[in-house]
């Protein structure tokens, strides 16, 4: 048995404990960003030191934007459906739907790329609209309506195409604009493309549209407490049609990202680019429950995955055990986010 001097020296000491964890867990709950922050950083150190060079060369890391530049818009359009407490299924499906349209239009019916690619916007944003009707007007969950519309949208890509892809040649030989984004310019010794800019530029207009908005702390309030919302007065029906809408205009942005990635058009292409858009967003510190988290952590989430991937590969991990690692980041996302709700509550 304990003195009694010890045993109120060891509740004072669990107390201080407690009291530093709570101060931690406010920190996070105020900023989630710091998360995937540190992750991030600690990732290119570790990898830093497994790799060794060839990690943090010009080339490998110039690599690493081009390779995570589609699924981090993707992850941008997922970002704003689930602040809302919804998810999206169906943003490849678009992305993809996109293009196709696109590419229709260019190469196969000739018309100018400057009129293609804005009726490929238009096409997006008509995609991401459906999919908040069908939220709002037949109150349908987010998760069953998008899986029902990733179906529809992936039906009518092989339509559209005739399950035929539409090669690079073609493309530099009728339409070279689509392919913009692909091209590349010269900084800091390597060789970056003009998507890489473009993922930044998504990122920050729609950081300055959920931070320094009134629509942006709306799409918080909706996700945090749609009843709650409701009885301030946002009109929260209109507030998540034009959050679906907006990640569709985004899906199509990413769409001509796309086509400059691949270097070709494709109806079954980023197939798994759903997922991939879920994991940035989940790796990046956004609630699944709604309502808390940056869009900036999406954006250092495609950053962790892409590092992660990159490390282990010329680390000589196989690809399985790459998968393999990536799961457990998400698991580990998810528990962390668990945590500080339960303890900010």
């Amino acid at each position: 048995m304990q003195p009694p001097d010890a045993t109120a020296e060891s509740h004072a000491l669990s107390e201080r404990e407690r009291t530093a964890l709570g101060r931690v867990q406010a920190f996070l709950h105020a900023y989630p960003t710091m998360v995937p922050v540190v992750v991030l950083l600690l990732s290119l150190a570790a990898f830093g030191l497994i790799a060794g060079e060839r990690f943090f060369s010009p080339f490998n890391l110039s690599l690493i934007m081009q390779q995570v530049t589609v699924i981090g818009i993707l992850a941008a359009a997922q970002s704003l459906v689930i602040l809302t407490a919804g998810i999206d299924l169906s943003v490849a499906a678009i992305m993809v739907l996109t293009t196709v349209a696109m590419g229709q239009l260019a190469v196969e019916l000739g018309l100018p790329a400057g009129i293609a690619i804005p009726i490929g916007m238009i096409v997006g944003i008509a995609c991401g609209t459906l999919n908040g009707l069908l939220v709002t007007r037949l109150k349908l969950p987010p998760f069953i309506t998008t899986l029902g519309t990733w179906n529809v949208f992936f039906a009518l890509n092989l339509w559209l195409s005739g399950a035929q892809s539409i090669r690079s040649q073609t493309i530099d030989a009728q339409a070279p604009t689509l392919k913009f984004f692909g091209q590349s310019f010269g900084l800091f010794g390597t060789q970056f493309t003009y998507g890489s800019i473009l993922l930044f530029v998504v990122f920050g207009a729609l950081w300055y549209l959920l931070n320094r908005t009134a629509w942006g702390r709306h799409v918080y309030a909706v996700g945090d407490d749609k009843d709650a919302a409701e009885l301030a007065g946002i009109r929260t029906d209109r507030v998540l049609v034009s959050v679906y809408a907006l990640a569709g205009l985004v899906c199509a942005i990413g769409a001509w990202a796309a086509v400059g990635r691949l270097g070709s058009i494709s109806p079954q292409s980023f197939y798994e680019g759903n997922l991939q858009s879920i994991t940035a967003v989940v790796i990046g510190g956004i609630s699944l429950f709604g309502g808390r988290g940056s869009i900036s952590g999406a954006l250092i989430g495609a950053l962790i995955v892409g590092v992660f991937q990159s490390g282990l590969r010329l680390a000589g991990v196989d690809v399985l055990w790459q998968v393999f690692a990536i799961g457990w980041l998400i698991i580990v996302a998810v528990a962390i986010d668990q945590w500080i709700r339960k303890v900010a509550s």
